[in-house]
């Protein structure tokens, strides 16, 4: 079993037109191959490579040498696999619509689950050669000593790894058990019939994913409810079929979960990074001991939107109105000179990274939703793929995924590739953080009490977000893990009741900070979050970490050599790649996640800001 370092540097923006540009809007893929027969000849090659990964089953325990020779063959298969998986999954994603992309996407998926059949001896045989062993070998060959986490960690999962047959067996099931996100993704991005609605302003508009996104923020209350409603009673036509797919994804989980004999699918989720469980435990419970903040945010926006009664399609308009539009060439502008406080070092690093044409920036028709950024190119660079609108939730999206490219860029330069890869845990607080020091940058440039209150805003409706959204899901996702293992067969309805509780109780229904209309309930449907197995809570986790950086980086307290120290902590923080566990990584940096420290001092942060609304207006 290699799962913590079987994965891929993929981080995905937590939810999701366009003017003249200067520069190319969309990426260069010849940087990973020339066309796609250069793809299909660099995929044919490795498959009959594949033969050789098995040349070593059996033989791992011969000498140090042979251990060594095996595991710089595996890895580096493996980086050739994932160089050949991006540029399939990139071009899948610039038009779902194309079979030809998604035939492609398929054939490097199933390539990917050979290859983890092919190697699944590995676990298994270095758990027979034993920790006595192993450790002798360390010390004998000192090319082995760059392996030791990644030897290290297989004996920590001794008791989940299961035999060399059975690890081939639950490797082969890899692709059956991501048919149902596949499903998903081609269902809700491609196969879904999109509706138009009519705006109070004339103008048509495509309700598709980035219609709604862009739209569910018009100034115009009635057409943001037009919005809400159209919108949600396209997902309530799915809810069956969405309730299946998700319910097979669940089951999918909890069949690797009694598998590895561990006690749930959440256990067994963050095994892999050895967070303690306690880590996720403490974030539900500070964060409903603060529900009352977050309601204290709902009260202030229905003041200052001048609603009788918020509502739940009155969540995303900003508090107040900027007669501003952000392009493409202002994003990359303005991201680059917020990132000032985190030093020269890395100023100057994402200056040149931002020369080249990394970025799928603007929506159209059959592109993916939503916004990411995919670093396991290691011998290549980080790819971008945005929606951009123009507005100032771009702008902020493109901050946060190029805080994720430049986690990749750090990363891979100090890395090797077998360390490179990254924990999400510590991803997302790289990408927050980048938003956090753009929020600071445009408060500090606002030309007006009103632009101000903008940005204030945003600041605050990042941690409703980020946060307390995220946080929901994260217990919503605990939920309905622990509803199926303990024998509930979950339908779309039962779904939606779980969600509908959910969300009522962290939007203060029954308190009357925000009502939450039934019809809109629907929306855990489309969340493609909920398909990544316990992914949504880091979100939540490092907003709080990104606060604890930035706070430290913008304190105007401390001294030049005192903001060098912290600047040095936090590249160490990124440049340690996969190296060791990300919360001995975070510790290391100074920040405990275990602590409700974090999270308090969160909450905090979003009264001040209240606080200092109010003053204003």
């Amino acid at each position: 079993m290699i799962r913590r370092f079987f994965s891929q540097n993929i981080h995905y923006s937590a939810d999701s037109n366009s003017g003249p540009v200067q520069t190319p809007v969309e990426w260069d893929l010849t940087d990973l191959f020339p066309d796609n027969a250069g793809w299909e000849k660099a995929r044919q090659t490795l498959q009959g490579q594949l033969l050789t990964l098995k040349d070593f089953k059996g033989r791992l325990g011969e000498s140090s040498d042979t251990l060594l020779e095996s595991l710089d063959t595996y890895f580096g298969f493996y980086k050739d696999l994932l160089r050949l998986y991006v540029y399939a999954g990139l071009k899948a994603d610039e038009n779902t619509r194309i079979s030809e992309n998604e035939t492609r996407r398929q054939l490097a998926s199933a390539l990917y689950s050979e290859f983890a059949q092919a190697t699944s001896y590995i676990s298994p045989e270095i758990l027979e050669l034993g920790q006595d062993l192993i450790l002798d070998y360390l010390s004998e060959n000192p090319g082995l000593e760059t392996f030791r986490f990644f030897l290290e960690d297989i004996l920590r999962e001794a008791e989940h790894t299961l035999g060399a047959e059975a690890e081939s067996v639950l490797a082969s099931s890899g692709l059956m058990a991501e048919a149902p996100s596949s499903i998903y993704g081609i269902l809700s991005n491609a196969d879904i019939e999109w509706p138009t609605l009519r705006l109070s302003t004339g103008e048509e508009v495509r309700l598709d994913q980035s219609g709604y996104s862009r739209h569910r923020s018009s100034p115009n209350r009635e057409d943001r409810q037009a919005v809400f409603e159209t919108f949600w009673s396209v997902w309530k036509k799915y809810e069956r079929t969405m309730g299946t797919m998700l319910y097979s994804k669940i089951q999918g989980s909890l069949f690797y979960t009694r598998s590895r004999k561990y006690k749930s699918s959440r256990e067994r989720a963050l095994s892999g990074e050895n967070i303690p469980e306690s880590v996720y435990d403490t974030l539900i419970q500070e964060t409903n001991a603060n529900l009352s903040t977050l309601h204290r945010y709902f009260r202030l926006r229905a003041k200052m939107l001048k609603v009788d009664g918020l509502r739940y399609h009155d969540i995303y308009p900003p508090l107040v109105e900027l007669d501003k539009k952000f392009t493409f060439e202002d994003s990359k502008k303005f991201s680059l000179e917020a990132v000032r406080p985190l030093g020269s070092e890395y100023y100057e690093t994402m200056k040149s990274t931002l020369e080249g044409n990394w970025t799928h920036v603007y929506p159209n028709q059959g592109k993916r939703s939503g916004a990411y950024m995919n670093g396991s190119a290691y011998d290549v660079h980080p790819y971008v793929l945005l929606n951009h609108n123009d507005d100032y939730d771009s702008l902020s999206t493109y901050a946060h995924e190029w805080g994720h490219a430049m986690h990749s860029v750090l990363s891979n330069s100090a890395q090797p590739f077998h360390k490179s890869s990254y924990s999400i845990f510590v991803a997302e607080i790289a990408s927050i953080t980048n938003e956090r020091l753009l929020q600071d940058w445009m408060l500090k440039r606002a030309e007006s009490d009103q632009e101000r209150l903008f940005y204030l805003g945003a600041s605050l409706e990042q941690m409703r977000g980020t946060f307390f959204r995220q946080a929901m899901f994260a217990e919503f996702e605990a939920l309905m893990h622990r509803r199926v293992q303990e024998g509930a067969a979950l339908s779309g309805e039962e779904f939606t009741a779980m969600y509908t509780e959910l969300l009522k109780r962290y939007h203060g229904h029954d308190q009357g900070a925000v009502t939450i209309d039934d019809a809109y309930c629907v929306e855990w449907a489309f969340i493609p979050h909920f398909y990544y197995n316990f992914y949504v809570y880091q979100y939540a986790t490092s907003i709080a970490g990104a606060a604890f950086f930035t706070d430290q980086l913008l304190n105007p307290a401390l001294s030049e050599t005192e903001k060098a120290k912290v600047q040095g902590r936090y590249l160490k923080l990124l440049k340690a790649g996969g190296s060791d566990y990300p919360c001995d990584l975070l510790k290391e940096a100074g920040l405990d996640m275990n602590s409700p420290q974090p999270y308090r001092a969160l909450a905090k942060s979003m009264e001040q800001i209240m606080d200092e609304i109010e003053a204003l207006v």
